[in-house]
């Protein structure tokens, strides 16, 4: 869905000043601006950020619901942030823990940063819904419970001797009881379906439910629904009519006296047209972008792997714009295609996790040998081995540094946030084709399967990529013959020609055994070899990247350094110190080899320097022993992203040590 928006620039200072505000308030809402009758008689409550948690079996279709009222959200022109979250169990078994499966997302009239630390509301399918999720919901909030699923034999599955529903154990919440899957099937009886087929579209009704409570638009719902089940129009008006129906119920039933408003963030965006995206999506079209500004074909060799096969899925639908797909039998040959491709003159990147970084490493190897462009994309997530394949981490950044034999250095960089994953690709072509070497961009479960408005850019705005292929000699020998050396630098880049194969006169060996400076013939020569293991270092330590750029509007003595997906619940918890008095300041890094070369002078400006990341202190470990700066670790890896509340608290005690 896409957006038009138009905001005065000066308005946009505002906005971030009412986002510090409300950062302020440890993951509440803020108190409702002004109260109406709606014109069913029922009150109006106008909120200015709400945060929605639906959970349920992985079979319930929470993600469906999820992304749905995400999208009819984005058409309304909030900001937003999402949180899928995935059971790591392919099939767990039906009312079990395991087996749950939530999405939670936080939309709001203002800048925000992260999905909300706890939900305002909790849409509970089942009791295992329920039970998995209650810890996280504060005082006072609203728990909508699937009633239906509330007997005997699945709260028993889950530890539940009596019912919490009448226990006296939700007192603290405000909690609508709904038969969901009884209205459901009443509302299709019309259709003649089975009581199975019925129950599926329970979802549907709980959307319509939550779309009456928070005043969010339907025609887009419907359209979906119709076109998904283009070819099974029963089903399809079945999902129409349980979607209406609960929008009905949600208007007619007095257990609902309340409904909420969030009004469109319009001023908090700059002026362009807008869309929902995330981040495996947002990186997709960044790569297909940078293949149209390179003019070159793009070429993926991929196998596919949580959570990074979206990309795969994505590309494989754009072959209008030159996109060639092969889904390789295994991690290995997926590379070993992409390399082709490189060699070929494709814009070529391979996608995978951390377990598949492990396979492909001697082909990495081979391709900072061969000095070809070539976009490694890691979307990691939790290990060691297959960990936790649906949860997020960020625990791969040694692996990308040294993960590889010999000295093998490869350009890092690592996107903030799910729209900037678009950016990111971007910048990693650049590198790789500017360069002549493989590049990994480090993404994570977070960013791939969260999303966030994305403000579509003009192709004007988007960078010239566009490199000179080989054409003829480049080397004139002592006798005045020219000749091709296929390892001949450029002064400035220290990058190699890139000729394409079957180009008259550019014949070349190529191959992992060392080459000989400027011919590229095989060499055992010791001293070719230091020179150019000592030359490949130094073109990615060469590599043009920009300065870091330090947000310390006081002059603090703490400074709080990031990268990647820990960029939100940074940024919020910030702010939150900040609107309490504390002064903090906050870099985050994009570009992790090379670093930014003003980053040890940065380090050495503040008496302490912490690092929050998902693992156990990698990136502090880095910049301990590049700069001998003392930097202290907070870590978590659990498979969730921090809470902004969390880092808050932990920044404050360092601020106060």
């Amino acid at each position: 869905m896409t957006s038009q928006v138009s905001s005065p620039a000066d308005q946009a200072d505002e906005a971030n000043d009412a986002d510090q505000a409300s950062e302020a308030v440890l993951g509440e809402q803020r108190a409702p601006q002004s109260d109406k009758p709606g014109a069913d008689g029922k009150e109006i409550r106008r909120l200015d950020r709400v945060i929605i948690r639906f959970a349920g079996d992985s079979g319930d279709g929470m993600q469906l619901t999820g992304d749905r009222f995400t999208s009819e959200t984005a058409s309304f022109g909030n900001d937003l942030s999402t949180l899928p979250n995935f059971p790591a169990e392919i099939r767990a078994p039906a009312g079990t823990l395991p087996g749950v499966s939530s999405f939670q997302l936080h939309f709001a009239d203002h800048d925000i940063l992260t999905p909300g630390d706890a939900p305002n509301v909790l849409v509970a399918m089942n009791p295992a819904a329920l039970k998995a999720n209650i810890d996280d919901v504060p005082r006072g909030a609203e728990i909508i419970v699937n009633t239906d699923e509330f007997t005997k034999r699945p709260m028993a599955k889950v530890g539940y001797e009596t019912s919490p529903l009448e226990d006296g154990s939700l007192q603290a919440y405000n909690v609508h009881p709904v038969p969901l899957t009884t209205l459901t099937i009443e509302a299709l009886k019309e259709f003649g379906l089975s009581r199975k087929e019925a129950e599926r579209s329970k979802n549907m009704f709980a959307l319509g439910l939550l779309s009456w409570m928070y005043h969010r638009p339907t025609d887009g719902t419907e359209a979906f629904l119709r076109s998904k089940f283009a070819k099974k129009p029963q089903i399809a008006e079945a999902n129409v009519a349980a979607f209406r129906a609960g929008w009905n119920f949600g208007e007619t039933t007095e257990d609902f006296a309340v409904s909420y408003e969030v009004a469109p963030a319009a001023h908090t965006f700059p002026t362009g047209t807008y869309r929902n995206i995330s981040g495996n999506l947002a990186l997709s079209y960044g790569l297909i972008a940078a293949s149209r500004q390179a003019d070159l074909p793009l070429y993926l060799g991929s196998y596919p792997i949580t959570p990074a096969s979206d990309i795969l899925h994505e590309l494989s639908k754009h072959k209008n714009f030159g996109v060639r797909t092969f889904q390789a039998e295994d991690e290995i040959a997926g590379i070993g295609a992409a390399l082709g491709a490189a060699f070929g003159g494709s814009l070529a990147v391979t996608t995978t996790s951390g377990p598949g970084v492990a396979l492909k490493s001697e082909t990495i190897g081979l391709a900072v040998s061969l000095e070809l462009p070539l976009i490694i994309v890691d979307i990691q997530r939790g290990g060691p081995s297959t960990g936790l394949p649906t949860k997020t981490e960020q625990a791969d950044l040694l692996q990308a540094m040294y993960g590889r034999n010999g000295e093998a250095p490869v350009p890092v960089v690592a996107p903030r946030t799910p729209a900037d994953c678009f950016e990111a690709a971007l910048d990693a072509a650049r590198i790789a084709l500017t360069y002549r070497t493989p590049v990994f961009l480090l993404s994570d479960g977070y960013l791939a399967n969260g999303s966030e408005p994305w403000r579509i850019p003009q192709i004007d705005e988007l960078p010239d990529l566009q490199v000179q292929f080989a054409t003829g000699p480049n080397h004139e020998l002592a006798d005045g013959t020219e000749v091709f050396w296929p390892y001949k630098r450029d002064p400035q880049t220290l990058a190699r020609p890139w000729a394409v194969p079957g180009t008259p006169g550019l014949e070349h060996r190529i191959g992992g055994i060392e080459k000989q400076d400027g011919t590229g013939n095989i060499s055992y020569d010791p001293a070719n070899h230091d020179f150019m293991v000592r030359t490949r270092q130094a073109k990615v330590d060469g590599i043009e990247v920009p300065d870091l750029e330090v947000d310390d509007p006081s002059g603090a003595r703490t400074l709080v350094l990031g990268w990647g997906s820990t960029y939100g619940p940074i940024t919020a918890a910030v702010r939150r110190l900040r609107a309490a008095g504390q002064p903090i300041a906050q870099a985050h890094l994009r570009h992790l080899n090379p670093f930014p070369r003003n980053l040890g002078e940065v380090l050495k400006r503040y008496d302490k320097v912490v690092v929050p990341e998902m693992n156990l202190g990698q990136l502090a470990t880095l910049v301990r022993a590049k700069y001998l700066v003392d930097a202290h670790s907070y870590n978590q890896v659990n498979g969730m992203p921090f809470k902004a509340e969390q880092l808050a608290a932990a920044l404050k005690e360092a601020i106060d040590a």
